[in-house]
């Protein structure tokens, strides 16, 4: 990792509290998925605010049992207040309202359910949503807009993948979180480079690549590219008419 990673951490602390403090906010909310990146914006947001402004919530939906142990392992080792809300019946009733989709479709009511719900205990303490994406993902589009890519604050966002593993490290951030295998779980056995068709180290040179303005050839350094243009307007606000 380029970065000095003390630096990055007293950096983000700083940035984290005087986004909340600047907003005349109370503290911060999050989703705890049991993953690496909710685990280190956790971490950050409590030694930026203090374990009493943040709230972590768990939010399972059809989710992998093995996630809300490894969600729940982490608020305990680092002190965190939590709500457990499941999301499945209300996820399933909502799919039974509507007309057949795709998996992809279906999936992606998943993370905007979640973010409702955040928003939600967001207005009713004052607080600000702090997301969890990093840099690799939203430079990918490898995200759902309006679901996980919907927040206040992204502490993560100019982290690339490898390096919020290197500051996970850095933190103390256990081990077993920091091993684990990236997954949104969207559906049962998801992954992210599963889903993505690319594994993060590649995808990551290739972005690296992208930012500096190299030309990139070759089948997988068009499937970055693609990823990139379709995804751009994840990032942006909606298109407004000037006529």
């Amino acid at each position: 990792m380029g970065k000095d990673l003390k630096k990055t951490k007293k950096d983000l602390i700083g940035w984290i509290r005087s986004k909340v403090k600047g907003a005349n906010a109370s503290g911060v909310v999050l989703g705890l998925s049991g993953g690496l990146d909710s685990a280190v914006a956790a971490f950050l947001s409590i030694r930026a605010l203090g374990k009493n402004k943040v709230l972590a919530l768990l939010l399972p939906c059809e989710s992998a049992p093995d996630d809300l142990v490894d969600a729940k392992y982490v608020a305990r080792k680092l002190g965190l207040k939590t709500r457990v809300v499941g999301l499945t019946s209300t996820y399933k009733h909502i799919l039974g309202k509507l007309p057949p989709a795709s998996l992809l479709a279906r999936a992606n009511l998943k993370p905007r359910l979640r973010m409702m719900v955040l928003y939600y205990y967001a207005n009713k303490y004052n607080y600000l949503v702090v997301g969890t994406g990093n840099k690799s993902e939203l430079m990918a589009g490898y995200f759902t807009k309006y679901g996980d890519g919907g927040a206040d604050l992204l502490p993560l966002g100019n982290l690339f993948k490898s390096e919020v593993v290197a500051l996970a490290g850095h933190l103390g951030i256990p081990p077993r979180i920091i091993k684990k295998t990236p997954s949104a779980g969207l559906w049962k056995g998801q992954t992210d480079e599963g889903e993505m068709g690319i594994a993060y180290s590649e995808l990551e040179e290739i972005l690296m690549g992208l930012e500096k303005g190299k030309r990139l050839s070759g089948p997988k350094a068009k499937k970055v590219k693609d990823m990139v243009k379709k995804g751009r307007h994840k990032l942006r606000m909606p298109e407004t008419f000037k006529g």
